[in-house]
């Protein structure tokens, strides 16, 4: 059985929501298919449990729908997915979960989309077609552990920080974070409070600043160009923590908004992994060189034994798996190939969301535009 939409959303995440809210607000007819067993996944059953979102709510908010004004701040994340149910209720949303999109396919002779996906909870393969297609799977798709010599051997405990919850059970033990981004270094915090013997691996260069310093330098952006923000950020932030080179810590050359900007990479927003560091109960080491049973080895030469290993690595793109007919639109990784702010757009209908690199504000910006675009064309 074919199902025919207008539009056919693949994510049910706060990129494919959001999209989904504004085409409804335009009357125009979508349909949202997601992969696992509810929406927002990646917020409800892969994220730890003391996670805020990173910057001030006024920049985190999806379309048509601001935070009240008795709101925290920053969001914790329990706060943040009853925000993404009340989003679902009050805009209607129906998403149809447990549906593994398998293809997508443009088919010329019906100037229209083709897309299987799998029911997961039957088996059976259903069929959908769309004059539109949103890509709304997003830059999470799934989550990137590096090749490692001997890391298949490793005796202790292995995870990506998707599966990490709490540093409970790990009171007493020795704990590797690999990747000092935020979720590294919140997870960092995390297993040093609740007991355990940290270290921490610094491969290269970051920047990091308090949360009332990144919240104020993003007030700032919308009056005073990029470089001089990031002139005054990295004072802030050199004032306010002074020389960490000595903690194996150092700062990029370029500022941290223009190497966002180019790069994609965030700044660490620390909510108090530095005095951790400082005060020698993480400890920050080089990159890994290799692992056998439960000793690791570093670049430096050194060896120690640890319990855990918590991979904060990142994520990777899934869409190219299934996107058959992008002509061009995305790269080899299942990212868009012009950047923000021309990403979103490309032929014969077919438009992706979430892909901006600048969260929420983007997905926001990107739903947006996608549902006055869509409109347009109808």
């Amino acid at each position: 059985m074919v199902s025919e939409q207008s539009v056919i959303i693949v994510g049910a995440g706060p990129a494919g929501l959001a999209t989904s809210a504004c085409l409804n607000l335009l009357s125009v007819p979508n349909l949202i298919l997601e992969k696992e067993d509810c929406f927002a996944s990646l917020w409800k059953h892969r994220a730890y449990d003391r996670l805020h979102l990173h910057l001030a709510k006024e920049f985190c908010e999806l379309p048509h729908m601001p935070y009240p004004p008795t709101a925290p701040t920053f969001i914790p994340r329990k706060d943040f997915v009853r925000y993404l149910d009340e989003y679902v209720s009050r805009f209607d949303l129906k998403p149809l979960c447990s549906r593994s999109v398998e293809s997508a396919t443009f088919s010329q002779a019906d100037k229209a989309w083709i897309v299987q996906a799998r029911n997961t909870k039957t088996d059976v393969m259903e069929e959908y077609q769309g004059s539109f297609l949103v890509v709304a799977t997003g830059e999470n798709g799934e989550g990137f552990i590096p090749s490692i010599p001997g890391l298949e051997c490793f005796t202790g405990e292995v995870m990506h920080s998707s599966q990490y919850r709490t540093g409970g059970k790990y009171s007493n033990k020795s704990a590797l974070v690999v990747g000092c981004g935020n979720s590294g270094m919140e997870i960092a915090l995390d297993l040093c409070n609740h007991g355990a013997k940290v270290s921490i691996v610094v491969r290269s260069p970051f920047h990091v600043f308090t949360r009332n310093m990144i919240h104020k330098a993003m007030v700032l952006l919308k009056q005073l160009p990029c470089d001089i923000v990031d002139i005054i950020t990295v004072e802030l932030g050199e004032l306010h923590y002074g020389d960490l080179t000595r903690y194996g810590i150092q700062r990029p050359s370029e500022g941290p908004f223009r190497l966002k900007d180019k790069t994609g990479r965030s700044p660490v927003i620390d909510v108090g992994t530095i005095e951790k560091i400082v005060l020698g109960k993480i400890k920050v080491v080089p990159s890994l060189k290799g692992i056998r049973e439960k000793k690791v080895s570093f670049s430096d030469g050194q060896t120690r034994n640890f319990d855990v290993i918590v991979f904060a690595t990142g994520y990777r793109s899934t869409a190219k798996r299934w996107l058959k007919d992008d002509d061009g639109l995305m790269n080899a990784k299942g990212m868009p190939k012009e950047r923000f702010p021309r990403h979103w757009k490309g032929r014969n209908g077919l438009y992706c969301a979430g892909f901006s690199g600048k969260g929420l504000s983007g997905i926001s910006m990107d739903a947006e535009n996608i549902a006055n675009d869509i409109r347009k064309v109808i």
